[in-house]
């Protein structure tokens, strides 16, 4: 077996054909056609146009991933490598951007990734824009028939509809001239390596001539190196053009047994590296990542077929053998990896669909609430996680699964959209009223009438609270209009407090005088004399009135001190407390504080209440005891309970009435 028919053959299998490109020549002039074109396209003029440009790049890029005959693999190394760059460029969430986010991602893909390689992500990007601008338009739409609008006069546009057609043009006209200049180029490079091969046919003539051998030869490796340097040629001349400049390449050694050292000094030199290419292969046969080996295998048949001239015959059917059989092994390798991956890809499929399949529950349910939504938002967005990472599904299925779950997940987003659209119109309405409240507030923020106002302005307060969100550009705004003003009100509230403080300093002070005299007094005398030395003291006391609120804990020490004097005269409970009750409540008069009054009243009809249902209960205990004596321990115990809980009735109901008599 020569080397001739082996290692540079461009297929295992010689009847099969080079690919035709007449298709793709045709495509290419429709296209360069199309872009002397100066105006903006329409959306159908973009989706026309793009349809003639996936042709082209289909062929240049087809089926990457589906096996293939070897050796037409190893040969896609002549062509644009656009779609293994593409792989690279990572993918984002489209559906889940906004139009402005979308554009934006649109321009970085333009300003920073090669043209040919971002068919995919484009097309995504702009399935995604327009499921927006479609949403929009029917929004638009709606409000516009809604306000008694004639639909024949309807007419919508949008900044971001005209940047995205800008952007899209200009994507267009970049793949115009990316493929005008890729046929250009390989015509180019075609035209040079077919010069080439005429030096090569004509540098045989020269062998014996006036030139040395060592001239010769130097224009030899300079045919090959500029060869090597050459670029691309169109696929379905490749093969031709090879294997004549390979046949060439053969007939010049033949010539070149005139001067058995160069040639013998080149046949080892070429051996030499073939066999460190044999090496290398055989260590991928090792290599985990079968995708990545294989890749490497083309990059290492390129060298042996460009830049590796002939070895010595006796070497060349062994090499070639070597070198097949790791190559056989790598492709055996890659294979097997893609009938196990078409396993994994099918399974990859059927959680896909189970996925789209929750997706669409979700988007059937109705949730009536900002928290059930967002619930059901995180949900759907863990579920999208999913869905990425499940890996690959069978190509020809790649677009139907792609479908179904958009389809879902557009589904979902219009139910949600209609919710907080809906939302939205609820805090347009909490936002009239929240600004009806900063309205109130400002209106009397300098208003004199303190006691008032303040009720009023507790009130609004509350109400505020109880009013739900508002627009968020609004929130800030309102928020700091409300507060202003009620800060205004407060500030002047406690300024008019302070401006009293001076009068409380003083009744503290002499309050302080009077505390001291309580706790040294010293009871002399009959109890009548006593008890009325004690009541002039609580009389000065009140009379001198409120004290700071910091201090207010000195009420509690003249209580104690009157405690200690009460329990000396022994004052029952009852009388002491009313005595002390009707100091608190000349407190409460003298603060004019309507507010604690009521506070105070409702406390006491509470306690009134519950000792009542203590006597109840105590009552009802009693019951059990119909046939016990009442000298028994528990039965005396309960008596006394009862009677001392009708005690603190009495005492409880006359200080209501006590505050009665003052309220009154």
């Amino acid at each position: 077996m020569s080397e001739e028919k082996n290692p540079e053959s461009n297929s295992t299998n010689p009847s099969e054909k080079p690919k035709n490109t007449e298709q793709n020549t045709a495509t290419e002039e429709a296209i360069i056609a199309e872009a002397n074109k100066a105006t903006l396209p329409s959306v159908a003029d973009i989706e026309e146009e793009i349809q003639s440009l996936d042709a082209l790049e289909d062929e240049d890029t087809d089926a990457e991933d589906s096996p293939k005959d070897l050796d037409d693999e190893l040969n896609e190394d002549s062509e644009d490598e656009s779609s293994s760059e593409r792989h690279e460029i990572p993918k984002k969430e489209y559906d889940s951007l906004s139009k402005q986010e979308l554009i934006d991602e649109f321009k970085y893909l333009l300003k920073n990734h090669k043209i040919q390689a971002i068919k995919e992500h484009v097309d995504e990007i702009r399935a995604a824009f327009y499921t927006l601008s479609d949403e929009a338009l029917e929004e638009v739409k709606e409000r516009f028939l809604a306000d008694g609008g004639n639909i024949i006069d309807f007419r919508y546009t949008s900044p971001e509809l005209k940047e995205f057609s800008a952007l899209y043009f200009d994507y267009r006209e970049k793949r115009n001239q990316y493929y005008r200049n890729l046929k250009k180029n390989l015509q180019a490079n075609l035209e040079t390596r077919n010069a080439l091969i005429e030096e090569l046919k004509e540098l045989k003539n020269e062998v014996g001539g006036e030139d040395g051998f060592n001239a010769i030869y130097a224009k030899f490796k300079d045919i090959q190196e500029r060869w090597r340097n050459a670029g691309n040629i169109p696929r379905d001349r490749y093969n031709l053009v090879w294997n004549t400049y390979h046949h060439h390449v053969e007939n010049f050694y033949d010539f070149l047994h005139l001067n058995r050292e160069f040639r013998d000094r080149d046949f080892k030199e070429n051996l030499d590296k073939k066999l460190k290419l044999i090496e290398r292969a055989e260590e991928l046969i090792q290599e985990s990542d079968v995708m990545r080996a294989f890749r490497e295998l083309q990059m290492l048949h390129k060298i042996w077929k460009e830049e590796v001239g002939p070895v010595a015959k006796e070497y060349r059917e062994d090499i070639w053998e070597q070198f097949s059989e790791a190559t056989k092994k790598i492709h055996d390798a890659r294979q097997e990896y893609f009938k196990n991956i078409d396993e994994i890809q099918e399974q990859n499929f059927l959680r896909k669909q189970a996925i789209i399949s929750e997706i669409a529950t979700l988007a059937l349910g109705e949730y009536k609430s900002h928290k059930a939504w967002q619930e059901k938002i995180k949900e759907v967005q863990g579920l999208r996680d999913e869905f990425f990472k499940a890996g690959k599904v069978p190509r020809k299925k790649n677009k139907e699964i792609w479908n179904a779950f958009k389809e879902a997940t557009r589904s979902f987003n219009r139910q949600k959209n209609g919710f907080y659209k809906e939302q939205k119109k609820e805090q347009f309405e909490n936002l009239k009223k929240k600004q009806e409240l900063v309205r109130i507030a400002e209106q009397h923020k300098d208003s004199e009438d303190f006691k008032a106002t303040t009720d009023l302005m507790k009130k609004i307060q509350q109400d505020w609270k109880k009013i739900g969100h508002v627009p968020r550009k609004d929130s800030d705004k309102v928020w700091k209009a409300f507060k202003a003003a009620c800060n205004h009100y407060f500030d002047r509230l406690h300024a008019s407090k302070n401006k009293e403080s001076a009068h409380e300093i003083e009744a503290f002070q002499a309050k302080n005088v009077i505390l001291e005299k309580v706790r040294k007094l010293k009871l002399e005398g009959s109890r009548e004399d006593n008890l009325k030395t004690l009541k002039e003291h609580i009389s000065a006391w009140k009379a001198l009135g409120r004290v700071p609120f910091k201090k207010k804990n000195i009420e509690k020490d003249f209580n104690k001190a009157l405690d200690v004097h009460f329990k000396q005269l022994d004052v029952n409970r009852k009388e002491a407390e009313l005595i002390k009750y009707d100091n608190r409540m000349s407190n409460l008069v003298d603060a004019d504080d309507q507010d604690r009054i009521n506070r105070e009243r409702f406390f006491l009809k509470k306690k009134i209440e519950e000792v009542k249902g203590e006597i109840r209960q105590l009552e009802n205990n009693l019951g059990f005891f119909q046939h016990v004596p009442d000298d028994n321990p528990m039965v005396k115990e309960v008596h006394q309970n009862i009677k001392k809980h009708r005690e603190e009735l009495e005492l409880w109901k006359a200080k209501l009435r006590k505050l009665k008599s003052i309220d009154a």
